[in-house]
């Protein structure tokens, strides 16, 4: 079922998603705020698909148009897209976002809003948004609150859009929320959290080792809630 919008003007956005439970329900937020989403989805080259079917139906659910990019990053330099290089598995909450762990993908977010940047600028969209979170994250330098406000005055300096006054908002509304904050939000919404994927071995069913998997764990038992993903494998 389609989620609920607010009964404000539909402006155009980017929706970057991933198909995980954050970047969901970035999508909701923005379409219960009132904008006409187009959803973006990455392809890298990761090790698994899943994330990019759950990603295509997420945005079915939503009643979203969606884009899929082949982007094919050849020098490697990451475990999700290495399969040569080991994903960390079993490590404790407490060590979890202490350092970059070797899933970081060498400029990732960069590059996706860049191709984010490039359909908004020519789709006329006035945002762009991606589930980023600070807070219960593994980590990545690319999920902080200072890279996305320089990545605000690139898009102003480095587009004909921005640079002509027609400004591209990159909006970032879960950045500073726990994990059990933004399920209970997504709750909220309404957001199909049955279709997400977090995991980053893939397979047919979570492996609940990796760091994704711990800490949507940990958000759903905090938050007081069963993940529903773990129904449907």
């Amino acid at each position: 079922m389609s989620p609920t919008r607010d009964n404000s003007p539909a402006s155009g956005a980017v929706v970057l998603l991933s198909g995980g439970l954050d970047s969901a329900t970035a999508l909701y937020h923005a379409l219960r705020k009132g904008y006409r989403c187009t959803c973006l989805i990455i392809d890298y080259g990761q090790r698994h698909r899943r994330e990019v079917q759950a990603a295509k139906r997420i945005a079915r659910a939503a009643g979203c148009p969606s884009h899929v990019v082949r982007l094919r990053m050849p020098w490697r330099g990451s475990a999700l897209t290495d399969r040569r290089m080991k994903v960390p598995t079993g490590r404790s909450l407490q060590k979890i976002g202490r350092g970059i762990p070797s899933t970081y993908v060498p400029a990732r977010n960069t590059l996706f809003l860049s191709l984010a940047l490039g359909l908004a600028e020519a789709g006329g969209a006035e945002a762009i948004f991606i589930g980023a979170n600070a807070v219960d994250f593994s980590g990545y330098p690319d999920c902080r609150p200072n890279y996305y406000r320089l990545m605000q005055r690139v898009a102003r300096l480095g587009t004909k859009a921005g640079v002509e006054g027609r400004r591209i908002r990159i909006i970032t509304p879960l950045i500073r929320k726990t994990k059990a904050q933004i399920i209970r939000k997504g709750m909220r919404l309404g957001v199909p959290y049955e279709l997400t994927w977090s995991c980053y071995l893939g397979g047919d069913h979570p492996c609940g080792l990796c760091d994704s998997c711990r800490l949507r764990a940990k958000g759903f038992q905090e938050a007081g809630q069963r993940d529903p993903s773990l129904d449907s494998c």
